[in-house]
């Protein structure tokens, strides 16, 4: 089973994890969270997000999804990527985030893109597209 670590501003991936948890009845295996804090210095959290990523590795791989490309959480994640055996992808949100859960015995490659098509699938205008 691929394992996701969430790698995100503040607490919006433990809001993800919780709201997830909701959604599904139960907290899914091989889940985690670790957010960056506007103080911290990325170099010394380095290490804690590797611990984090080494805690839901279960030998599949890891998608590493993070909110915002570019930013504190998302340079962090760019440190933590191996092709083939951790992915990652940006723009977290719930939708993309349940569409992973649904595809994590699918392959990292297969998963890491039922993500952002879950993203992309999950906005929508309301008024218009329903």
């Amino acid at each position: 089973m691929i394992g996701i670590l969430l790698v995100t501003h503040g607490t919006l991936g433990e809001a993800l994890v919780q709201n997830v948890c909701h959604v599904l009845g139960r907290r899914p295996p091989l889940l985690a969270q670790f957010g960056v804090a506007a103080q911290d210095d990325p170099l010394d959290i380095l290490p804690l997000a590797r611990h984090c990523l080494q805690q839901v590795d279960g030998g599949a791989g890891v998608l590493v999804m993070t909110d915002i490309f570019g930013a504190t959480p998302a340079n962090l994640v760019l440190k933590l990527l191996e092709p083939g055996k951790v992915e990652g992808v940006s723009g977290v949100s719930l939708p993309m985030l349940l569409r992973a859960l649904t595809y994590r015995e699918k392959g990292l490659e297969i998963m890491a893109g039922k993500a952002i098509s879950g993203a992309r699938d999950g906005a929508l205008n309301m008024q218009r597209d329903v």
